[in-house]
């Protein structure tokens, strides 16, 4: 592995606009670096105490007053002061709020690299905090993950992340591992002794402790994965079973094109919608039929991939039509084929037939699915639609005030890792196995806990991590 890679305290001067493009009240251009109060002073001009410059000015302070370019005036500014080290990137730092709107950020930005600033890198401001120490990398990360939450859970999860929860799970690991890992590293050093530091009775009992409290952390992975990114639901069943109308009455929005006419869902389509605190990822596929078409039968094709990567199956059946009973066999053959996929009967046009609630219990009894009715077109039974999608994945609510998740792939592959490297170090202790290969194990499972918060991190892990980010993040 690669040392983890430093800049100076104090890099090269940078800008950027953290705030998004768009018209708006008021937007946010940021500098960090060396010079930066240089840069500002430039520019800048109080309208108190103009003599005063920003370089004397103590941390923590905002200052009003005007930027000007030459003798042209660019706009009237609030100017904050952050002194290093006690900024976010750990350099001193410069954040001017002006008017928003495209134009006005153009000119500013345009400024402020006219005098010495480059134009900062995606994720540039928190890659430099990384860098100088002022969080972990799984911190930097969590912060994109905050940005981007799209349920409180996701967005509380990030948080906890961002505080520090999961790096200070991940960093009491590392020190057990590192105690175990130098008293191997003596007997190294003294193997002519034939000494043992630590018996290999209590170093096993340790190795397995450390590698259940690791399989914890990847078993949370599932429940992580589910927060972040949503509960993958595909809505399945027949042509005309009415999938893209209860799709359009969950978002409240006419998102899916509707016709009486089969296999007018040619592509599957994918939104979001929350329901108390789980986001549901919604995904309209093409009607299961024999396709008459190449191009339909390419949209049954991508509906069976949608099927397999679900974590619940909506499968609509129109408890109306006069052969209802006949799709009772696909259902029982979606359960076999797909045991560990939640999957909820939805017995759709309720409001076309009298005797529904019967029908819906002879699916019920001959598939042994929860059947729920609802008539998507008059929305009708939603409520108790959302309520039993609810308990489906019942737990996320649960966990989502959680201590520690994980909800990232790479870090869910690293600790996979170390797993690994954990068993097959006890392996080797049980089987009486040289030390230097237990050592090496134990140094493998060392590495892959600290690539996840950055102890152990090569450049082109960086460029990955930090290129998700936007330019003034």
């Amino acid at each position: 592995m690669n040392e983890p890679v430093s800049l100076p305290l104090q890099g090269e001067p940078i800008a950027a606009v953290a705030t998004p493009v768009g018209v708006g009240a008021l937007a946010v251009v940021r500098m960090s670096g060396e010079g930066v109060f240089s840069i500002a002073d430039r520019v800048f001009t109080k309208v108190r105490s103009p003599e005063t410059s920003l370089a004397d000015s103590p941390g923590y302070t905002a200052h009003f007053g005007k930027l000007y370019d030459g003798d042209r005036m660019i706009d009237e500014v609030i100017v904050l002061v952050f002194r290093s080290p006690d900024s976010f990137t750990v350099e001193d730092m410069v954040e001017i709020t002006c008017h928003g709107g495209p134009v006005v950020t153009k000119h500013v930005l345009k400024l402020l690299l006219d005098n010495g600033c480059r134009l900062a890198e995606p994720g540039e401001f928190t890659r430099r905090a990384f860098l100088n120490g002022r969080i972990d990398l799984l911190q930097a990360e969590a912060i994109g993950e905050m940005i981007h939450a799209r349920s409180e859970s996701a967005y509380r999860t990030a948080v906890n992340q961002m505080s520090g929860g999961l790096s200070g799970r991940l960093g009491t690991l590392r020190e057990q591992l590192l105690h175990s890992c130098a008293l191997l590293e003596l007997e190294l050093d003294f193997s002519e002794e034939d000494v043992e530091f630590q018996s290999r009775e209590e170093l096993s009992g340790q190795v397995e402790n450390l590698q259940q409290e690791v399989d914890k952390l990847v078993q949370s992975y599932q429940h992580g994965r589910l927060l972040r990114e949503g509960v993958a639901t595909a809505i399945i069943g027949r042509p005309n079973a009415g999938k893209s109308t209860l799709l359009n009455a969950l978002l409240g929005e006419e998102r899916a094109i509707v016709s009486h006419m089969p296999g007018t869902t040619r592509d599957y389509i994918e939104e979001c919608f929350i329901y108390e605190k789980t986001m549901f990822r919604l995904t309209d596929t093409a009607g299961l039929r024999e396709a008459a078409e190449e191009i339909e039968h390419e949209g049954i094709r991508r509906s069976y991939e949608k099927i397999a990567e679900a974590d619940l199956i909506l499968y609509l059946l129109d408890i109306g039509a006069s052969d209802y009973e006949e799709e009772t066999s696909t259902v029982t053959e979606l359960r076999q084929k797909h045991p560990d996929i939640q999957l909820l009967v939805v017995a759709n046009k309720t409001d076309t037939t009298e005797d529904s609630a019967e029908r819906s219990e002879k699916v019920a009894e001959k598939t042994g699915c929860q059947v729920l009715g609802i008539s998507a077109l008059k929305e009708d039974g939603l409520d108790r639609l959302k309520a039993g999608m609810s308990s489906m994945v019942e737990g996320l609510d649960k966990l989502h005030d959680a201590s520690v998740l994980v909800t990232s792939m790479r870090h869910y592959e690293a600790l996979r890792n170390a797993s690994d490297a954990l068993r097959n170090a006890r392996e080797l202790i049980d089987a009486q196995s040289e030390t230097e290969l237990i050592a090496f194990e134990l140094r493998s499972a060392l590495d892959y806990v600290g690539e996840i918060t950055g102890k152990v991190v090569n450049e082109e892990v960086l460029n990955v991590i930090f290129g998700q980010f936007c330019i003034g993040k």
